[in-house]
């Protein structure tokens, strides 16, 4: 693997300060930055029912990924709870995608969908773009909890600094890796 590429999440997967490759912007409050980004994929099946074309969405999976040439850290500041806390937005990205896989595939799993085009190829076509639109709408939506979850990790942790805090959210990081 090319260590510049997004590191997906897995229960093996630990940052090293190596996987941060991004300059930091001294500028910045933060000592260290963690790009994690949502990938997903799905597959979509075509049918023609009462003459009409329809599209349904199966099999969508959600990854947590790990942007290297995106996160970066105060080289004078780190330190193994900095590290620590840095993981801990990696895991807490999977948690969230955890606690929301199965709605999210609620919400399009079982249902039909009426799709547009002239022919048969065309249909297929725009079923895969609509579907994935559709799909991305709803993982902007899961990415905006994931800032506003990661926020919250950092005030109440004070950025990994409230070793009570950030206990705490290590033993729910930990069941992750069960």
């Amino acid at each position: 693997m090319n260590e510049t590429e997004p590191i997906g999440w897995s229960k093996n997967t630990f940052l090293k300060w190596s996987n941060f490759k991004a300059e930091h912007n001294s500028s910045i409050f933060e000592d260290s930055h963690s790009e994690i980004k949502l990938r997903f994929t799905w597959t979509v099946n075509s049918d023609t029912i009462n003459n009409e074309v329809v599209f349904m969405i199966e099999n969508i999976s959600l990854f947590v990924d790990f942007h290297p040439l995106l996160s970066s850290f105060r080289t004078l500041e780190i330190n193994d709870n900095l590290l620590k806390h840095e993981q801990g937005h990696f895991d807490l990205s999977e948690l969230i995608k955890n606690e929301n896989l199965k709605e999210l595939q609620k919400k399009f799993y079982g249902k039909q969908f009426s799709t547009r085009g002239q022919n048969d190829d065309q249909r297929k076509q725009f079923a895969k773009e609509d579907s994935g639109k559709m799909i991305v709408k709803e993982i902007e939506k899961l990415e905006q909890l994931l800032v506003f979850r990661r926020q919250k990790y950092d005030e109440e942790t004070n950025f990994g600094q409230n070793q009570e805090k950030q206990i705490g959210y290590d033993l729910i990081f930990n069941n992750l890796r069960k």
